[in-house]
């Protein structure tokens, strides 16, 4: 359930943005780059498997058992998402930084 509400909040925002990028720029081209880039972003952070990239980056290229998730992950879906590993952060800062500086560039000229 906070998945779900997490995407309806996320799509309002993105529609908000839109309707942003549309009424500054009076293009509808851009509000198009906007909701496309938007959802990538946003099935980018909302849709990967957390129990799979939930590890260690070095651990990636191994597939996942069950083993692998304890008891506390069965019960509790979703209490440990946002563990924070510092090279899984670098990784999302660099693409997202990226993403956002692209499309900014696109937006404003």
């Amino acid at each position: 359930m906070a998945n779900e509400s997490a995407l309806r909040s996320c799509l309002v925002w993105l529609a908000v943005v839109m309707a942003a990028v549309g009424v500054c720029t009076h293009s509808f081209m851009k509000v198009v780059v906007t909701y496309f880039v938007g959802m990538l972003g946003i099935a980018g952070v909302l849709l990967p498997d957390w129990d799979y990239f939930d590890r260690d980056v070095s651990s990636w290229c191994t597939s996942i058992t069950v083993d692998d998730i304890g008891p506390n992950d069965v019960q509790r879906p979703g209490s440990h998402r946002f563990r924070f590993y510092p090279i899984r952060t670098v990784i999302y800062a660099t693409i997202y930084g990226f993403g956002l500086y692209k499309w900014w560039s696109y937006i404003t000229h």
